[in-house]
Protein backbone atom coordinates (compact mmCIF):
# COMPACT_ATOMS: atom_id res chain seq x y z
CA UNK A 1 0.00 0.00 0.00
CA UNK A 2 1.67 3.51 -1.22
CA UNK A 3 1.69 6.25 1.42
CA UNK A 4 1.12 9.86 0.41
CA UNK A 5 4.55 11.07 1.90
CA UNK A 6 3.53 14.83 3.07
CA UNK A 7 0.31 13.32 5.01
CA UNK A 8 1.45 9.78 5.47
CA UNK A 9 -1.94 8.25 4.57
CA UNK A 10 -2.51 6.02 2.14
CA UNK A 11 -4.22 6.80 -1.13
CA UNK A 12 -7.59 5.20 -0.20
CA UNK A 13 -7.65 7.45 2.43
CA UNK A 14 -6.80 10.39 0.27
CA UNK A 15 -9.48 9.44 -1.75
CA UNK A 16 -11.91 8.96 0.78
CA UNK A 17 -11.39 12.68 1.94
CA UNK A 18 -11.77 14.10 -1.50
CA UNK A 19 -14.68 11.79 -1.78
CA UNK A 20 -16.44 13.35 1.29
CA UNK A 21 -15.05 16.75 0.50
CA UNK A 22 -17.23 16.65 -2.58
CA UNK A 23 -20.48 14.92 -1.20
CA UNK A 24 -20.36 17.76 1.45
CA UNK A 25 -19.52 20.51 -1.29
CA UNK A 26 -21.24 19.55 -4.50
CA UNK A 27 -21.66 22.84 -5.81
CA UNK A 28 -17.30 22.77 -6.07
CA UNK A 29 -17.73 19.72 -7.30
CA UNK A 30 -20.30 21.06 -10.18
CA UNK A 31 -18.25 23.78 -11.00
CA UNK A 32 -14.98 21.74 -11.16
CA UNK A 33 -16.70 19.49 -14.17
CA UNK A 34 -18.39 22.58 -15.87
CA UNK A 35 -14.90 24.13 -16.11
CA UNK A 36 -13.12 20.76 -17.46
CA UNK A 37 -16.42 20.68 -20.13
CA UNK A 38 -15.63 23.89 -21.11
CA UNK A 39 -12.22 23.58 -21.91
CA UNK A 40 -12.46 20.53 -23.55
CA UNK A 41 -15.05 22.23 -25.85
CA UNK A 42 -13.54 25.68 -26.67
CA UNK A 43 -9.63 24.55 -25.86
CA UNK A 44 -9.25 27.11 -23.16
CA UNK A 45 -10.55 28.95 -19.88
CA UNK A 46 -10.50 32.25 -18.12
CA UNK A 47 -9.88 34.34 -15.54
CA UNK A 48 -12.60 37.04 -13.98
CA UNK A 49 -10.98 39.82 -16.20
CA UNK A 50 -11.12 37.70 -19.39
CA UNK A 51 -7.64 36.51 -19.32
CA UNK A 52 -7.55 33.58 -21.65
CA UNK A 53 -5.10 30.32 -20.84
CA UNK A 54 -5.36 28.26 -23.82
CA UNK A 55 -5.03 24.57 -23.21
CA UNK A 56 -4.89 22.36 -26.23
CA UNK A 57 -3.81 19.33 -24.14
CA UNK A 58 -7.21 19.22 -22.79
CA UNK A 59 -8.38 16.70 -25.23
CA UNK A 60 -5.25 15.07 -25.53
CA UNK A 61 -5.20 11.32 -25.46
CA UNK A 62 -2.18 11.05 -23.24
CA UNK A 63 -4.08 10.83 -19.83
CA UNK A 64 -1.02 12.51 -17.97
CA UNK A 65 -1.42 15.06 -20.62
CA UNK A 66 -5.00 15.43 -20.29
CA UNK A 67 -5.24 15.12 -16.24
CA UNK A 68 -2.28 17.99 -16.12
CA UNK A 69 -4.61 20.19 -18.68
CA UNK A 70 -7.49 19.48 -16.46
CA UNK A 71 -6.07 20.39 -13.41
CA UNK A 72 -4.74 23.77 -15.10
CA UNK A 73 -7.93 24.01 -16.34
CA UNK A 74 -9.42 24.35 -13.00
CA UNK A 75 -6.65 26.43 -10.84
CA UNK A 76 -6.25 28.94 -13.82
CA UNK A 77 -9.91 30.91 -12.78
CA UNK A 78 -8.90 30.91 -9.20
CA UNK A 79 -5.38 31.52 -9.17
CA UNK A 80 -5.51 33.58 -12.21
CA UNK A 81 -8.16 35.74 -11.17
CA UNK A 82 -6.22 36.42 -7.45
CA UNK A 83 -3.18 37.73 -10.20
CA UNK A 84 -6.08 40.06 -11.89
CA UNK A 85 -7.11 41.31 -8.84
CA UNK A 86 -3.87 42.38 -6.86
CA UNK A 87 -2.24 43.71 -10.28
CA UNK A 88 -5.91 45.81 -10.72
CA UNK A 89 -5.19 46.94 -6.78
CA UNK A 90 -1.25 47.83 -7.51
CA UNK A 91 -1.82 49.91 -10.97
CA UNK A 92 -4.94 51.73 -8.58
CA UNK A 93 -2.22 52.26 -5.48
CA UNK A 94 0.86 53.45 -7.48
CA UNK A 95 -1.53 55.90 -8.93
CA UNK A 96 -2.55 57.28 -5.52
CA UNK A 97 1.11 57.39 -4.13
CA UNK A 98 2.06 59.41 -7.03
CA UNK A 99 3.08 62.50 -4.93
CA UNK A 100 3.50 60.84 -1.76
CA UNK A 101 7.30 59.29 -0.30
CA UNK A 102 5.11 56.60 0.20
CA UNK A 103 6.94 53.16 -2.46
CA UNK A 104 5.05 49.76 -3.08
CA UNK A 105 8.38 47.56 -2.58
CA UNK A 106 7.07 44.27 -3.47
CA UNK A 107 4.72 41.99 -4.38
CA UNK A 108 4.12 37.69 -3.04
CA UNK A 109 0.78 36.18 -3.94
CA UNK A 110 -1.66 38.39 -2.74
CA UNK A 111 0.28 40.22 -0.21
CA UNK A 112 1.88 44.04 -1.16
CA UNK A 113 4.95 45.50 0.57
CA UNK A 114 5.18 49.29 1.19
CA UNK A 115 7.84 51.75 2.68
CA UNK A 116 5.72 54.48 4.45
CA UNK A 117 7.05 57.71 6.08
CA UNK A 118 5.62 57.96 9.18
CA UNK A 119 3.93 61.36 8.66
CA UNK A 120 2.02 59.13 5.91
CA UNK A 121 1.58 56.30 7.59
CA UNK A 122 -2.19 57.09 8.84
CA UNK A 123 -3.49 58.50 5.66
CA UNK A 124 -1.96 55.93 2.69
CA UNK A 125 -3.31 52.80 5.27
CA UNK A 126 -6.84 52.98 4.83
CA UNK A 127 -6.48 53.73 0.92
CA UNK A 128 -4.08 50.51 0.48
CA UNK A 129 -6.38 48.60 2.30
CA UNK A 130 -9.96 50.44 0.40
CA UNK A 131 -7.83 49.83 -3.08
CA UNK A 132 -7.57 46.31 -2.51
CA UNK A 133 -10.53 45.65 -0.98
CA UNK A 134 -12.18 47.23 -4.16
CA UNK A 135 -9.76 46.04 -7.22
CA UNK A 136 -12.78 44.41 -8.76
CA UNK A 137 -16.09 43.71 -7.38
CA UNK A 138 -17.30 40.19 -6.70
CA UNK A 139 -19.86 38.42 -5.13
CA UNK A 140 -18.27 37.64 -1.70
CA UNK A 141 -16.40 41.32 -0.68
CA UNK A 142 -12.50 40.57 -0.56
CA UNK A 143 -11.35 41.39 2.55
CA UNK A 144 -7.56 42.90 3.33
CA UNK A 145 -5.48 42.92 6.49
CA UNK A 146 -2.78 45.24 7.28
CA UNK A 147 0.17 44.80 9.17
CA UNK A 148 3.35 46.92 9.66
CA UNK A 149 6.71 47.12 11.32
CA UNK A 150 10.69 47.63 10.99
CA UNK A 151 10.92 44.22 9.52
CA UNK A 152 9.01 40.98 8.70
CA UNK A 153 9.67 39.41 12.49
CA UNK A 154 8.01 42.40 13.47
CA UNK A 155 4.77 42.71 12.12
CA UNK A 156 1.68 43.87 14.28
CA UNK A 157 -1.91 43.98 13.47
CA UNK A 158 -3.14 47.16 11.75
CA UNK A 159 -6.53 48.34 13.15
Amino acid sequence: MQKLQQLEISNEEAQKYIDEYFIKYAGVKKWTENIIKDAKEKGYVTTFLNRIRYLPEINSTNNQIRQFAQRTAVNTPIQGTAADVIKVAMINIHKKLAKLKTRMLSQVHDELLFEVPENEFKGVCPMIKSEMENAVKLIIPLTVDLKYGQNWNEMTKYE
